[in-house]
């Protein structure tokens, strides 16, 4: 148990000590002697939290405020932010033993209003909390008053006005029109808060003159307010300016290489419609148009510039060039017209002519009609690619407009002729170009299949096997060979006679073959280019098997 006894005074040093303080306890064996060094004032705490005060607090508050960090009696030192509005604070302190004073700036009391500076200043209020014997504590607060954030216009004018919408202090934006005689304007802001500061397109002190831009114009105007807390809001002023509705050309031509052309009829800005003829040889024209009012905007074919180069379509084709002109005001309009018709064109050539397989006999040239190409026998068709010379003539015969067709062959060892004809844009001026394709003929003398009517073939048939033995029983008194051949044109012989023909796929041979002798049997095949030929035999056996 802790037992307190009486203070003992001593001068050391020059420095008075007030007081000493010797705790007892029952089963210590020494006595501890603390030297508590004061101060005129007593003990107190520093900002920082070095120890537990010796005169605890049990709530401190302030209004209209909230301390930092939140009260704990074991901090001595906070901060408090107050409203901007506020011009004075109400501190109140409890202290944990109810036989404390408290004195809070200086004045002895557990609340007190305390009168604040002006506003961005901060101001330290001690709370000094005094024992019975002597000891002190002391707690601060250190009251920042919070700079203006009043960052509103009070009043805003212009002249000649009215703004759209009316002025209101929480709107930003706002439009004002003029007629198109106004060539500036004159703008007055009232800050809502004296010491904030105006800047943007005013002075500080709210007026300034504006120039606007020309007719059919918009200007945008800045008016900044920054608050005293460095807070700031932006109004902003749309002026539009009238506009012209002049949508007059005081300019119209056509330049063909440099050279300026006539229209029909001659050009006057009351005049939309203009018709121009060039010849077929002219890709382009060059179209100027300048505006009676410089603010007034062209557009469709022709760019605000005034001046394009038009590619003219096909020959034997119409172009229509479409010159728009608005006004200035957005809203008034007219259109100037310009058709020029480009001469048909008489080209009926092609400029390229491809077979696949190739190649053309003789190589291939515009002026040349008649063309041959030779194919092997296996080729079944061809693909053929032509080109117009003018892009505007028509194709047609065995080949469509857009010049690529396939071209299916008839059969090995057979000519197939094809034409393509070229009718001119002009569509009088035609011309038909020709080729014979030549399909060579087949040089397969095989067969496909071998079948018999009795017995089995040794060895079993293979195209490319030419000698086969076949036994048949001793009441076999006629033996039928059927043979397929690969190639339907080559002609099979047997036996002296021919069994099928070029175009007959199959043919067949009976024989009697003789008893206990070998009966042999030829088939020959001669191909489609009568050239190629193989012979296969068969030696037909009759007996006791």
């Amino acid at each position: 148990m802790w037992t307190r006894s009486i203070a003992q005074q001593a001068f050391i040093s020059n420095i008075t000590m007030k007081r000493f303080l010797i705790i007892i306890r029952a089963d210590w064996v020494a006595l501890c002697l603390i030297v508590l060094s004061v101060t005129l004032y007593g003990c107190k705490d520093s900002a920082s939290v070095s120890g537990k005060p010796n005169v605890p607090l049990a709530n401190l508050s302030i209004t209209p405020a909230t301390l930092q960090p939140a009260f704990s009696s074991d901090t001595t030192s906070y901060t408090a932010e107050a409203p901007t509005t506020a011009t004075s604070v109400t501190v109140t302190a409890t202290p944990q033993d109810s036989t404390v004073t408290i004195s809070i700036d200086g004045t002895v009391t557990t609340q007190r209003s305390i009168t604040l500076d002006q506003p961005g200043s901060t101001k330290p209020i001690p709370v000094v909390l005094t024992t019975q014997t002597g000891l002190e504590s002391t707690y601060t607060l250190h009251v920042i008053r919070l700079l203006s954030s009043d960052n509103n216009l009070k009043t805003l004018t212009v002249t000649p006005g009215p703004l759209s919408p009316l002025f209101d202090s929480t709107k930003s934006d706002y439009t004002l029109d003029v007629a198109t005689n106004v060539s500036a304007i004159a703008i007055a802001a009232t800050k809502s808060d004296p010491g904030a500061v105006l800047s943007g397109n005013v002075s500080n002190d709210g007026r300034a003159t504006i120039q606007l831009d020309g007719p059919g114009t918009n200007k945008a105007v800045s008016v900044i307010v920054t608050a005293p807390n460095g807070e700031s809001k932006t109004y902003r002023i749309t002026i539009n300016r009238a506009a012209s509705s002049n949508n007059n050309l005081s300019l119209l031509s056509v330049k063909i290489d440099g050279v300026e052309q006539t229209l029909s009829p001659r050009f006057t800005s009351e005049q939309t419609r203009y018709t121009l003829n060039v010849g077929t040889k002219v890709t382009n024209v060059t179209v100027s148009a300048t505006k009676a009012d410089p603010n007034a905007v062209i557009s469709g074919s022709v760019p605000n510039e005034g001046q394009a180069t038009i590619p003219l379509d096909g020959a034997g084709t119409s172009k229509v060039v479409l010159i728009t002109v608005t006004a200035q005001d957005a809203t008034t309009s007219k259109t100037y017209s310009i058709t020029i018709k480009r001469a048909a064109s008489s080209n009926n050539n092609l400029s390229t002519l491809n077979i696949t397989p190739g190649p053309l006999e003789p190589g291939f040239s515009a002026n040349t009609l008649d063309y041959t190409v030779n194919v092997a026998h296996t080729v079944a068709s061809v693909a053929i690619s032509a080109t117009k010379e003018d892009p505007n003539a028509v194709i047609s015969g065995s080949v469509p407009n857009e010049g690529q067709t396939t071209i299916p062959l008839d059969g090995p060892g057979t000519s197939k002729v094809v034409s393509i004809t070229v009718t001119a844009q002009d569509a009088t001026t035609s011309k038909t170009y020709s080729i014979t394709i030549k399909r060579a003929a087949s040089n397969d003398s095989t067969l496909s299949a071998l079948n018999v009517s009795a017995g089995t073939l040794d060895p079993p048939f293979a195209s490319t096997i030419a000698d086969y033995t076949l036994r048949v029983g001793l009441l076999v008194g006629s033996v039928t060979i059927s043979a397929t051949k690969t190639d339907p044109n080559a002609t099979m012989s047997s036996l002296g006679s021919v069994i099928a023909a070029g175009g007959t796929g199959a043919g067949q041979v009976t024989v009697s073959p003789a008893l206990g002798t070998g009966t042999m049997v030829d088939l020959t095949l001669i191909a489609q280019d009568g050239i190629n030929r193989t012979e296969y035999k068969i030696t037909v056996t009759r007996g006791l098997f």
